[in-house]
Formats: C-alpha cells, structure tokens, sequence
C-alpha cells in the first residue's frame, strides 16, 4: 500500500511519489488479481496500522486536516484515531482504484448524479471545465467522463520515480484522456487553453497548487485563509466556459457516487488580478467544505493548506 500525497520531510510539503516499493505494489495487485478487494482491504489495514504507528510524519500529514475538521478531537488519542481513519480510508481508494484496471469496471460500482447539468454546460458550444479536488476515486469518477464523445484533457502530475500505477495501465491500455502535464513551460497553460477553444472538457483539480505556482487566489476554508488556484476561473473568463465542480465519494453500500455539485460562472472581463475572481474560488472552496462536513473522511489532501509564509504562499 502506499500514499502518494505523504513525504516525509515536511508537513506543509506535497510530493505525487509514493513511498511503497515496487514489490510492495506488485503484493497489493497480485492480492487483488487472485483474491479479490476483500483480503486486499484487510491486509492494507494491518500495513496502515503499521505506518501510522511508526512514523511520525503520516500523522503529521493528516494533523492539519483533522485539526481543521475536528477541533474538538484534540487528544492524542483522538489524533491517532483520526489518521488512522484517514489512511484506511484513502488505502481502500488505492485497493479499488487498481482494482477498476486489474479487475475490469464492474468490479467497482459507480454512480453519476447530475450528468444532465453536466451535458446542459458542455451544449452550451464553450468548451467544459470539470473542476474536482482530490476526494473519494477521482481518478476512476474522471474515467466515466472520458466515454463521451467530446474529448477529454485533465491536468495530472507524475512522479519520474513513482511506482504506483493508475487503473488504466493496469489494463494495459492508453489513458483515456489527454493528459497535461502542469510541470512543463508555462504550467500546461497553453494545452488548456487549446482545449477549451475546441470546445472539449478539460478537466482541474481546484484544492491543490502546483509546485511554486503564485498563480493564486485566497479562500475560506473550514475556518482559515487557503490559497488555490485562481487559472481555472481565468480560463473560464475568456470565453464563458461554464465550471461544473464534480465531486466523488464512496458510499456505504461500497459504491462510487459521482456528483455534479454545483454549476460556476465567471463574467468575462475581469483582469489579471486574482482577487477579482475570488467570489468564484470561494464557490469551489464553499462546495468542498460542505463535500467534508458530509464525507469527512473521503478527503485526500495530505498537506497543510493553512500554512503560509510571510509572503503570503508556500
């Protein structure tokens, strides 16, 4: 089992490397070829209990979240039980993630709410922007968009040394979406644009800066200031592109509901100034604090998004 969101260098820090190794991977997914989810969500508990026991900086990556989720949880006891829920929860996302490649579709349940808001913004002939944040299996929901006819784009990191696979190459096929790369020149801006001038969908995570971005615009968030990216809302600007948050969770009857939240439009004309797009972040950010207050632990962002320097960003 591994996480891709913890480094253990610093709390405030993100990094898409997963600290399993390769044969640890390969354990995992043989585990779900031959016996199925079941076993595998058993023994992954047994290696979280590991982690979050040993070392430190796994506690330390869900501290920020659970002191901002769960003010009142506040012994040590309380923490522990709280990262521990937190690093289950994410390694049963990774158990049915692989299993979505290895096992076939069928073998993960899912479920899509409000796809006719989501073909109303892509008919309006302005291109789509699908923005989500990293909650429930967002990886596998952004598959189910890429059956369309309209092609799809989403914007997604790698790790050079990053061992852990997506459910596509489990297949051993293609993605099925264009991917574009944040870290190359000019942070993929060109790609994005590109594709909304076509009309197509292109898809963004909104709860996460890459890299050293000062591309960015503050929001309340589950009581504090956090900085996310203002470009989705600047894209959407230059020709009207509606945003369509989708947000996912697993639900208790084991399946993946995909969830068309909310609808956000951005008036032309508003500049370079990221504060003029604030009201529109703060939509996203008021979406995603009520996804947490329901599913609290279906939220994956491994890093303290409250932290900032006297610059005013990390």
């Amino acid at each position: 089992m591994s996480e891709s969101d913890i480094n253990p260098k610093d709390a405030r820090s993100w990094t898409p490397r997963s600290i399993g190794k390769r044969w640890q991977h390969a354990f995992f997914y043989g585990m779900i070829r031959l016996l199925g989810r079941g076993p595998a969500y058993a023994f992954m508990r047994i290696v979280c209990l590991w982690y979050v026991g040993l070392y430190p900086f796994v506690r330390q990556k869900c501290a920020p979240y659970l002191a901002h989720r769960f003010p009142e949880r506040a012994t040590r006891r309380q923490r522990f039980a709280g990262a521990y829920r937190m690093v289950t929860a994410l390694g049963e996302t990774l158990i049915d993630r692989a299993a979505f490649g290895i096992l076939g579709p069928n073998a993960v349940g899912m479920e899509v709410r409000g796809m006719s808001e989501f073909l109303g913004g892509l008919n309006e002939g302005k291109g789509l922007i699908v923005l989500n944040a990293h909650v429930g299996c967002w990886q596998v929901a952004l598959s189910l968009f890429g059956q369309l006819e309209t092609p799809v784009s989403a914007v997604m990191q790698f790790h050079q040394g990053d061992v852990d696979r997506r459910y596509y190459e489990h297949a051993g096929q293609a993605p099925p979406f264009q991917i574009i790369d944040p870290q190359t020149e000019l942070g993929g801006m060109l790609e994005m644009v590109q594709t909304l001038q076509r009309r197509e969908i292109l898809g963004v995570m909104g709860d996460r800066v890459f890299g050293n971005d000062k591309n960015v615009v503050g929001v309340r968030f589950l009581g504090e200031t956090v900085h996310i990216p203002v470009s989705p809302y600047r894209l959407a600007a230059m020709q009207g592109t509606p945003i369509v948050v989708v947000l996912t969770h697993k639900a208790e009857d084991g399946r993946y509901r995909v969830e068309v939240v909310r609808t956000i439009r951005v008036p032309s004309g508003l500049g370079r100034n990221a504060q003029a797009y604030a009201p529109f972040a703060q939509e996203f950010a008021d979406a995603l604090e009520a996804f947490v207050q329901e599913h609290p632990w279906q939220f994956f962002n491994f890093y303290d998004m409250w932290y900032h320097e006297a610059s005013g960003v990390v």
